[in-house]
């Protein structure tokens, strides 16, 4: 281990560092939002831990390992050229090959995957699996598009990725407009350029390596970690009325799992309204629901036609009175205003699926309140921790059962709540910041390997 000179030796204060990295990259709103919420934390923490001291942890950090960007020319089914962006921000890989999705999504950029992958190095962390932290994506929008338009992007967008991802070096997964669908065809031409069958993307079909409870887990994991934390309070999901935000992968699976559990989930949306359920959604609702979005890719609007539930254009759920939230749509889904009006209507938790889906002042204010809040670094972990575990099964050329890798993913969101509790728990009152928890735990693991690693 290499030892710091005494000039390099100081204390940081967050208004300090965040002023100088606002200079550097004014217009990064959500990298720069990302960055203050972990900073918050983590330099009075190691402002406090001389271990800590001498390293330029936090500059280090918040720089990414490399940024990659690329043309994607492609041709649709019409013959008609169309270019794209592409990206890679591999951000750091001192635990283990850089992990992290891909967005196809119009709004992505660099802004926007510089915040999910710094979020990433943390989230990853925290799931005690050895992986690093990455994001990709593209500006390409996968709506109404053809299955054979899809294709041909795919194909083009893996011409350029190829050559800086592989099973012990990069392993993206799927994200925001990326499903299964779109990671088989990236698959198969990866696997076409480089003739090898290897792990080197998650979300996988069952067929060729992919791992069972995948699509569930970030929805499940959420839930999962909720529970733990109600446990503490001596809380359950019994008749508690709960809000989710969006109607993908996350929110389908989050709205499941309570169901399941005996909670009443009384919304869902999309970009153009909420469905409020008043009783709660069924079962038999819940179905309909998926194959509404997964087999017909239609509106959720078409739900509360269907069933003749209210459906409010234009809104979000946060006006709606409930116990517990779950947002699960995007980023800064949840306002200061939108906070105020779910403390007045009785929220006594909020759990984010979702990436960072609850603006700054939103967070504090739930904190000052005593809102019980879980940081999406902590609960929507689950989706990443099966993706390292289908990297284990793809390594040892095994699959494991629905059971078995749903107990894994019990276990993982259990001791990920166990070292917030651990980091975060308020020796006052025995309550836990569950933000301090996870940014804190998360730290301490990287910061560790990249002490001990030395300057590279």
């Amino acid at each position: 281990m290499y030892a710091p000179t005494k000039r390099q030796e100081k204390t940081y204060t967050v208004d300090e560092f965040m002023q100088k990295l606002e200079q550097r990259y004014p217009l990064q709103k959500n990298y720069l939002q990302a960055v203050r919420e972990f900073m918050e934390v983590v330099i009075p923490f190691i402002n406090s831990n001389p271990k800590y001291h001498g390293y330029k942890l936090p500059e280090r950090l918040v720089e990414p390992d490399r940024l990659i960007s690329f043309r994607v020319s492609w041709t649709d089914e019409k013959g008609e050229i169309h270019v794209n962006k592409g990206y890679r921000v591999q951000f750091n890989q001192n635990i283990g090959p850089y992990k992290g999705g891909l967005r196809f999504h119009p709004t992505v950029n660099e802004d926007i995957l510089k915040f999910l992958g710094f979020e990433q190095v943390f989230k990853n962390s925290l799931t005690t699996l050895p992986m690093g932290g990455a994001k990709g994506g593209s500006d390409f929008d996968p709506k109404g598009k053809t299955d054979n338009d899809i294709m041909r992007f795919c194909q083009a967008f893996m011409l350029e990725l190829y050559k800086y991802i592989g099973p012990d070096r990069d392993v993206p997964a799927g994200d925001i407009g990326v499903g299964g669908r779109e990671i088989g065809y990236l698959y198969g031409q990866y696997k076409k350029i480089t003739q090898q069958h290897v792990g080197v993307l998650t979300g996988k079909g069952l067929s060729f390596g992919g791992s069972l409870i995948r699509p569930e887990a970030t929805g499940y994991g959420a839930v999962y970690f909720a529970g733990e934390m109600f446990n503490r309070q001596g809380w359950e999901f019994e008749g508690k009325k709960c809000l989710v935000s969006g109607s993908g992968n996350v929110a389908q699976y989050a709205t499941e799992k309570l169901i399941d559990l005996g909670a009443k989930v009384v919304s869902m949306s999309d970009s153009n309204g909420t469905v409020f359920m008043p009783e709660g959604m069924t079962r038999e609702q819940w179905e309909w629901m998926m194959i509404l979005k997964n087999e017909r890719r239609g509106r959720i609007e078409e739900l509360a036609e269907h069933f003749g539930f209210v459906y409010l254009e234009g809104q979000r759920p946060w006006g709606i009175k409930a116990d517990f939230a779950f947002p699960c749509a995007t980023q800064n889904e949840i306002s200061h205003s939108d906070a105020v009006q779910m403390i007045e209507n009785g929220v006594k938790a909020v759990v984010e699926g979702a990436n960072m889906p609850v603006e700054l002042e939103a967070v504090h204010l739930f904190h000052n309140k005593g809102v019980l809040y879980a940081p999406g670094k902590a609960s929507n972990a689950g989706g990443v921790a099966i993706s390292g575990l289908e990297m284990t099964q793809n390594s040892m050329r095994l699959s494991w059962t629905r059971k078995e890798v749903d107990e894994k993913l019990k276990d993982i969101m259990r001791d990920i709540h166990d070292q917030c509790v651990k980091y975060g728990a308020e020796a006052q009152d025995n309550s836990v910041n569950y933000v301090k928890g996870a940014n804190i735990a998360g730290f301490v693991k990287i910061a560790d390997a990249l002490i001990t690693q030395g300057v590279v």
